[in-house]
């Protein structure tokens, strides 16, 4: 009979017991992730610069699967209205919102796991750059919410495409051994912008107009009584002396040869320029447009590249909105070159980008926010339009439906 050989102890001595330092110190990364995710999109423009944190956590995390959980509570406190937003637009439970929160985090978090690595040297800034790239375009860049780039503007404000190229090298620096120097210069480029930071102003003559009104479900939209009254505040605006006017996203409902007589009748006394949002059905779907309307006659002048993932834009059946992914990224507009950002737009990276490439005047941003109930949803929109106008120090117009 051989001699009796105790096993190891699964104890707290024991090898195969992670010990208590590194569970300390991934629940220490996890939670700088949650931190990056939560300031960062906490719904003013300034707070943008805490993300440029993210992929120094992300890089030096001790393990892939610490590194996931870092990306997965960034993504998650950076998009906490969603399980909120998401219950009230599909009139269901709240465990419905949760659920559409955890799988809209499933791309970022699986394109940030599969691409970090423990190696040092130049493998870990090339990674987290080929990260980045990927969530920033489609398919990934479809639900790239959270995108550290946003502090672009917020850090080099008016420094337009050399400000971009400034930020995405900070980015990279932070998943290097020099993070200390450009987390500094990121502090000092904050400390500099936050010092004379100001919101972008509208163009002299244009009007952004916020409206109230309040929807039971999707798929409701504006009725005849509720663009009777926008108009009323249209006439409003012109009485104060505003030549164009820019009303939220669906502000002007579904848009048809009675919508257009409507408008342009009641538009025909005042000297004005509206561009509204409304719906354009077809056999298949619809689009989500921006329509430019005067007294003499109304045009299409934009149809939205990406509308909101699963709520409207639904590839897999009919009768969603089309996502145009790359078309018209600028219009014209009472002598203007407009980059347009309509609701989801204003949370994803290259819409604006692709826009910014046309060298546009100014920016408008439009959403109808009736689903978003008391989250910080608008105010995150709001604050990426003002930091992304900022940036390329262009003129900004918004108009929210609250």
């Amino acid at each position: 009979m051989g001699r009796f050989r105790p096993q190891a102890s699964l104890g707290s001595h024991g090898k195969s017991s992670p010990s208590r330092r590194r569970v300390l110190q991934a629940v220490l990364y996890v939670a700088g992730g949650a931190a990056t995710g939560t300031i960062g999109w906490l719904g003013h423009p300034l707070a943008f610069a805490v993300g440029i944190a993210f992929p120094a956590l992300w890089a030096f995390s001790p393990s892939r699967t610490v590194a996931g959980l870092v990306a997965l509570a960034h993504f998650l406190g950076a998009s906490r209205g969603l399980p909120v937003g998401a219950s009230i637009f599909f009139g269901a439970q709240l465990a419905i919102g949760l659920g559409l929160w955890l799988a809209a985090s499933l791309m970022f978090v699986a394109v940030h796991t599969a691409l970090w690595t423990s190696r040092g040297g130049w493998r870990r800034p090339l990674r987290y750059a080929i990260a980045a790239v990927l969530m920033s375009v489609p398919p990934f860049g479809i639900v790239g919410w959270a995108h550290p780039i946003t502090a672009a503007g917020i850090l080099f404000p008016g420094w337009a495409w050399f400000g971009l190229a400034a930020t995405a090298a900070l980015l990279i620096a932070m998943t290097t051994r020099v993070w200390p120097i450009a987390s500094g210069i990121g502090a000092l480029a904050f400390a500099w912008s936050a010092s004379n930071w100001t919101p972008p102003a509208e163009p002299v003559g244009w009007r952004g107009i916020n409206t109230g009104f309040t929807f039971e479900a999707s798929g409701q939209y504006a009725d005849y009584h509720q663009q009777v009254w926008t108009i009323r505040l249209v006439e409003t605006a012109a009485g104060d002396g505003a030549r164009v006017a820019i009303l939220p996203e669906s502000a002007m409902g579904l848009w048809s040869a009675t919508t257009e007589r409507l408008w342009t009748r009641e538009l025909s006394s005042l000297d004005i320029m509206v561009n509204g949002g409304a719906a354009i059905v077809d056999p298949v779907g619809y689009d989500n447009v921006m329509i430019g309307v005067s007294g003499r006659r109304a045009e299409i002048l934009y149809r939205e590249r990406m509308p909101v993932p699963v709520s409207m834009w639904q590839p897999w059946t009919t009768g969603g909105a089309h996502a145009r992914f790359f078309a018209n990224p600028v219009f014209e507009f009472a002598g203007l070159k407009v980059a347009p950002l309509i609701c989801y737009e204003q949370l994803i990276i290259w819409p604006v980008i692709q826009s910014m490439l046309y060298a546009p005047d100014v920016v408008v941003a439009t959403g109808n926010a009736w689903w978003t109930g008391n989250t910080n949803i608008v105010a995150i929109q709001r604050s990426s339009a003002q930091a992304w106008a900022s940036l390329f120090g262009l003129p900004l117009v918004m108009a929210f439906n609250e």
